[in-house]
């Protein structure tokens, strides 16, 4: 009796094969997330769980012989506060490849509810000054649709100038747009995973996963980008009381 060979059965992502392999062989420290992401972000769609996305991408590293590069997972201390309490504001920065090959020092600020984990991201291609450091503010104010009682923040210059026998003066902008908005600071060590992972979490994240190997054109095309890589992908999994959240427990909704 003849045994005929059992045709290999195609696999959903098979019709990425070739776009994955090009991504991986340019970018080969590329994780499963983010190569999730750029699929999603070219045509659409997904057709399989992102672990079957994970397996896939291992089996291509395997067979074309393209290890990956590992890296730490960032530490985030685990504190449910209640919704509309907190949110935790940092900063990062990240080189990128620009459309006529040059490269890029871009500014990222980030801020992220403590509760829901929602984050919101703004990017500029120049520091933050105190005016920027406001203005991103409100605009992730209007994305949440309201700001939180309380800020967690390093001891930036960008909002404090100096220290009187353990009292923090903030810089006089900073300090009109909180007596405004009326939110507690809470200033905290940096890098301090204990008071402020969720935020360098946050950081890392969008960082690692959505500016990474990102070509950039322009920094208003950057931003619309950004926002819609959070709905697609960076707030996507932000846990379901995030739609009561958004209505009902942010605070000082009138001031943004």
């Amino acid at each position: 009796m003849f045994r005929f060979k059992q045709k290999e059965k195609k696999k959903k992502l098979d019709i990425y094969k070739d776009q994955i392999l090009q991504w991986l062989s340019t970018y080969p420290d590329l994780s499963s997330a983010q190569i999730t992401d750029w699929i999603k972000e070219r045509y659409g769609n997904v057709p399989c769980s992102e672990r079957s996305v994970r397996a896939y991408i291992s089996s291509l590293r395997s067979e074309y012989k393209i290890p990956k590069q590992g890296h730490k997972r960032q530490y985030e201390a685990v504190e449910e506060l209640e919704m509309g309490f907190q949110s935790q504001v940092d900063f990062g920065q990240i080189w990128v490849d620009t459309i006529d090959g040059s490269r890029i020092k871009l500014y990222c600020f980030a801020m992220v509810l403590s509760h829901s984990r929602m984050k919101f991201a703004y990017w500029q291609a120049k520091p933050f000054t105190t005016v920027d450091f406001i203005e991103a503010h409100d605009k992730a104010f209007e994305f949440f649709g309201g700001s939180t009682k309380e800020i967690v923040y390093d001891q930036d210059r960008l909002l404090a100038v100096d220290e009187n026998f353990g009292d923090v003066i903030y810089t006089e902008e900073f300090q009109k747009y909180v007596d405004f908005m009326k939110f507690k600071i809470r200033l905290c060590r940096p890098y301090d995973p204990e008071s402020k992972g969720k935020i360098e979490a946050v950081v890392k994240y969008v960082k690692n996963n959505f500016a990474k190997h990102r070509i950039f054109e322009d920094i208003d095309s950057f931003n619309k980008s950004c926002l819609e890589w959070l709905d697609r992908t960076g707030n996507a999994n932000v846990h379901g009381t995030i739609k009561e959240y958004r209505k009902k427990c942010l605070h000082s909704k009138n001031n943004t």
